[in-house]
This record gives C-alpha cells, structure tokens and sequence, in this order.
C-alpha cells in the first residue's frame, strides 16, 4: 500500500506542472538546424517577458520532464539557458521555455534538428549553403568582418578561436586579422566569397570542447546613400568615471539587413583588442543583434576592467561602416556640497570642542589669563578692600569653631597671604568703639565682593536672621552698588526655605561654592578646586602678596604667572 501511494503522491505533484505547461500561450516557435558532436546553447530571452522578474523552467516538450539544472550532466538548464555538451543525434526534439510572471504562463517553443555534417577531413565534402551556416555579406572594395556566432551561457569560456575558409586555416596578415570574435577583412574582392568556418575551444567546469561555425559568405557591391549605418549611442559625449573603477559602454548601431559594415571600438586609430592585447585591461565584448522589420539593432560594448589616468581625455571610438562615435572619459567633478557640508561639520565640531574645553577649564584659562594679562597695580575705582566678609555668629563649639577657624585663619592664609587679597572681616578689622551700623555700612562701601559663609540650619544656628550686619550687608551689595556675592557653604544645606529671603535670592542668582577639605592651615594652597573657585570670582588680584617671607612659605602663592602654577589642571 506503500508504493501506490508515492506513486499516486508522485504523480500528483508533476500532472499540475504538465498541464500548467500545456497550458500557457505560446509566443513564437524557432527553428535551429544544428551539426552533431559539437556543444550547442540556446537562450530563452523575450524583451517583454524576461525583463521583470520571471520563473523560467525548460522542458523537454514530448516527455514532458523538466530539465535538470545539474551542470555535471550533459544537456542541462543554466539560467535561462539550455546547454547541450555535447550535441547527439538522439537529441532532435522539441523543447519548450515555459516563462510565468505575474502577467500569466507564456510558452517558447524550439524545434532541434540534429543532423551528421561531414567535416573537412572527410572524403565527403559538405555542400555550400549547409542546413547550419551562418549567410554573411563582405562589402566588394570596402573593409568588412566576419562574426563569429558564439552564444553560450557565462559558465562557458571561449578561447583560441581559428578563422578557416574552404577547409584551410586563413593566415592572419595584411587583408586578414582577428579581433575578438571577429575576422576584419580589408579591402574585400569578388574572390573572396566562400565557404568560412571558425573554431573555438570551450571551457566547462574543466571539461574541454570544440565548436564549429559555418558561415556563407557573398561579397557583392554595397551602396550606401541613405543605407549609412545609424549610431544612437555614444554621442560624442563624456563620461563621468572614478579613477580604478570598472566601466562597460555600449555601441548601438542601427543598420539596413542588406549592409554588412564593420562593427568595432578603435583607440589610438588602433584596434582595442590589438592595441591593449598586452594587459587586456580594455577589449571589445561580444556583438550582439536584434533583427528589426527592416534593420537591425546591433549592440557592441566596450569593457574598462581597470580605468587608469591614461584613459581620460582619450577618445574611444565606436565605427560602423562610415559612421563613427566617440566617447571620452572624464574624472567626476568635485561634489562642492560634500565638501561645504564636511566644512561646517568640521567647524562645528571644533566650536564644540573649544567649547567643551573651555566650560571644563574654564576656571583654569581665566585663573592663567589674568595672571599673565592682569597688572598688579591699584586701579583708581575707591575700593580699598577686594571684599568683605560676613558670616555667622555661632554660639556653638563645634560649629563656631569651624567658622571662625575658615574666617578668620583659612580666608586670610589664602587670599591674602598667598594670593595678594584685601579683605575686611567684621570683629577683625574694625576700629575698637566704632559703631557697628557705621563701620559695616562705611566699609561695605570699599568692596568690590560680598563674602557669606552660611551652615545648615540643623546645627541650631540662626543664619544671620535679624542681624543688623546681614541686613545693612545685604542692602548695600544687591540694593545700592549692584555687588557680586561669593556664597560659600561650609556644609551641604539641604533646604534654604528657612534661610532669610536675602541668602536664598544669591543662592538662586549667584549659586554657591561647597567647602573641601579640612581646616589644618598648612594644608591650604591656592591651587586646590575650592580655592580656584573662590579665586575665579573674586576680582582680578590688584596687590602683590605680603611679603617675599611668606612667599617661601607658601609655594603655592599666586605671585606665578606662569601656566604651571596658576593653570595647571591641579585637583585637591
């Protein structure tokens, strides 16, 4: 019960393909009459229906057996074509391309008849006009070329070709010379009409062959007249290629079917082929036709493997006949956009990068500048002191005690022994007897910043809420003199809603500066983060520091001017 069923399963997967083939619409019918023993190919091309995408399948029509697409066995499908290496007698039948697209089922039938020629070496000679010879016209008086007819499928290499007539091998020379697939014969006469045939080696995943073309050639008057061979392409034009790149350009030539003018690309006034048969880095492809109603459409290429800067300005020509065309390569032009737009991508990206170095050093290039720039002496705008101080009074230990320490021994151990600063600290620089009210609203005057230090309000302090200094202070820095205020924070304050409006207006216009590091005051350098920050907002230093004693003392004073000492990239 087994076998039925593969058999019944078998049969009822190839019926839906044989009537499928049976029924699509037949296009066209060809007709090929070819020798045996000899590799044969035919391609299934149909301008309408090829040039989309299509399955393509070939069948052999009588047995109804798709084709095998095994390039080992010997009459096999390749793409779109159907290769027999070699030929036999047995094959004379009909084979049908079955082409589907979206359209529908079209069908191509070809009728091959396989026949036995005799050869050359034979005590049989074959008669003129054989049922495969190629009929092709040599122009009388006028130069002319045979073509070769080698159609096989990109699998195939072909080779060696060998040009004959009448049996005998033609010595190439002054009126005969190869080219390609090609013989040009010059300066025609009536004798050379005749039996020709050209041979040439076939290559086949290393299986070697030999084919053999008959041509039928008449030689007779041709005139031209209106009957002048019609380029369409090139058009004397350039093209645009990049240097080492590869380039095929097609020669499209018109002509009336009576014509048989010479079809080639010279350079130089040479043959391609001839002139670069050395390199082979450009040659003449293969000659291919269209017959038209009363023309026929002839397509010639040229192949660049390699386009070299020899070749620009070089013109190549495509000759019919009398007509000519050239073609000339040029180098591209430079794309200006591309450029421009690499331009400003560049200038952008390098505004972003002064701009990232900048906000990263900032402080260090402004530190430097005015070292370097700034002079050291007064300038006449009545400040006397570079700012005042003001900070809380706490009446806690440990807390007062890190206030007063930062006050009144930090403060002036940087900013005014190491880096030239005036400051006025109340309960420091005071007159003794002076009124408080006087001597903060006459010396608050003096300054060019405003100083406040604030600590948390968790460690019990007031933070200068209904002091008369915070307030005569604060007046007369953002009130009346429009003063830069230094908020520096001895802790981290979490939450500045229970600091007077005053402290939280310059939190929020000014920021604040974080204290780091510890209270020890010969650990104290100018270079640290925390100073530099204080420093980048204090007023450029207008006084030389104290003394050339204390200068020993402390080398990381100010007084440099150089770029390792007042911007080097120093973190504490």
């Amino acid at each position: 019960m087994g076998m039925p069923s593969l058999l019944l399963c078998g049969v009822s997967i190839a019926l839906p393909l044989f009537v499928t083939a049976d029924e699509c619409k037949e296009i066209e019918m060809y007709n090929e009459t070819i020798s045996e023993s000899q590799p044969f190919a035919f391609n299934c091309t149909y301008t309408l229906l090829t040039n989309m995408a299509v399955n393509l399948t070939w069948y052999k029509t009588f047995s109804k057996i798709p084709v095998t697409k095994n390039r080992q066995s010997r009459i096999h499908q390749d793409q779109t074509w159907i290769l027999f290496l070699p030929l036999a007698q047995e094959d004379s039948e009909i084979y049908q391309c079955v082409i589907r697209n979206t359209d529908g089922c079209y069908s191509l039938p070809v009728n091959l008849t396989v026949y036995k020629k005799h050869s050359c070496g034979s005590s049989i000679r074959s008669p003129m006009n054989s049922l495969d010879d190629y009929q092709q016209i040599l122009p009388i008086g006028k130069s002319g070329s045979l073509n070769c007819p080698l159609y096989f499928p990109e699998s195939c290499i072909l080779d060696s070709i060998k040009w004959y007539k009448d049996c005998e091998e033609i010595k190439m020379g002054k009126q005969f010379a190869p080219s390609g697939t090609k013989l040009l014969v010059d300066n025609v006469s009536a004798e050379d009409h005749g039996n020709y045939a050209c041979t040439a080696r076939l290559t086949h995943i290393g299986r070697q062959f030999t084919v053999r073309k008959s041509i039928s050639v008449n030689t007779k008057e041709v005139g031209y007249g209106g009957r002048i061979p019609n380029i369409t392409y090139p058009k004397n034009n350039s093209i645009e290629v990049q240097l080492g790149s590869t380039l095929i350009v097609d020669c499209n030539i018109t002509d009336v079917k009576e014509n048989s003018n010479l079809r080639c690309w010279r350079a130089h006034g040479t043959l391609v082929d001839e002139y670069y048969k050395d390199s082979k880095r450009i040659r003449e492809g293969i000659e291919t036709n269209v017959s038209l109603k009363d023309n026929i459409f002839y397509t010639m290429n040229i192949t660049f493997s390699e386009v070299k800067m020899e070749d620009y300005g070089l013109p190549f020509m495509c000759h019919a006949g009398v007509s000519a065309a050239y073609i000339i390569l040029t180098l591209p032009a430079p794309d200006f956009r591309a450029y421009l737009i690499g331009g400003v991508f560049a200038l952008l990206l390098l505004v972003l990068s002064i701009l990232c170095i900048y906000n990263s050093f900032k402080i260090d290039i402004i530190l430097w500048y005015r070292s370097a720039f700034y002079s050291t002496q007064t300038i006449d705008d009545e400040k006397v002191y570079d700012a005042y101080v003001l900070y809380p009074k706490c009446p806690r230990e440990s807390q007062g005690h890190d206030v007063d320490t930062l006050v009144l021994k930090l403060l002036p151990e940087v900013l005014e022994k190491q880096c030239g600063y005036k400051l006025f600290i109340f309960g420091r620089d005071e007159f003794p007897g002076q009124a408080v009210a006087n001597v903060i609203d006459e010396n608050i005057k003096l300054c060019r910043r405003l100083i406040v230090i604030v600590a948390p309000e968790s460690s019990g302090f007031s933070l200068l809420k209904n002091m008369s200094e915070e307030q005569i202070a604060v007046y007369n820095a953002l009130i009346q003199d429009g003063m830069k205020v230094i908020l520096i924070e001895l802790e981290k304050i979490k939450d500045y809603s229970t600091m007077p409006e005053s402290i939280q207006y310059i939190r929020q216009k000014h920021g604040a500066i974080r204290w780091s590091g510890d209270f020890a005051e010969q650990s104290q350098c100018a270079k640290t983060k925390f100073w530099k920050n204080v420093r980048y907002r204090m007023p450029p230093r207008r006084y030389p520091p104290s003394s050339p004693v204390q200068l020993l003392k402390h080398p990381c004073s100010c007084m440099a001017g150089k770029w390792d000492v007042d911007m080097g990239f120093v973190t504490r």
